[in-house]
């Protein structure tokens, strides 16, 4: 397996499914894949519903996977203190 490089540039994309038919779908651009993971994981609690998935480089990341590399021993960022979910 690959080692991941949390300071890669990334985008977060949200496909916003409740509502109408042709809702936008929620972008945002990160410095870092670390950022983003973050952002995903901390500021978005409705990561898995809205279908979330980021894109580094060539790559492809869903929901499990931003989840998988948030909880890794190598993600480089101080977590928020879990409260119990």
């Amino acid at each position: 397996m690959m080692k991941f490089d949390y300071g890669t540039p990334a985008e977060l994309f949200m496909a916003k499914r409740k509502g109408g038919a042709r809702q936008p779908l929620g972008y945002r651009r990160f410095s870092s894949a670390a950022e983003a993971i973050r952002f995903a994981i901390e500021e978005s609690p409705a990561v898995r519903t809205l279908g979330a998935w980021m894109q580094v480089g060539d790559e492809r990341f869903d929901c499990d996977d931003i989840q998988r590399l948030y909880e890794s021993d190598d993600y480089q960022l101080r977590r928020r203190a879990s409260s119990s979910n």
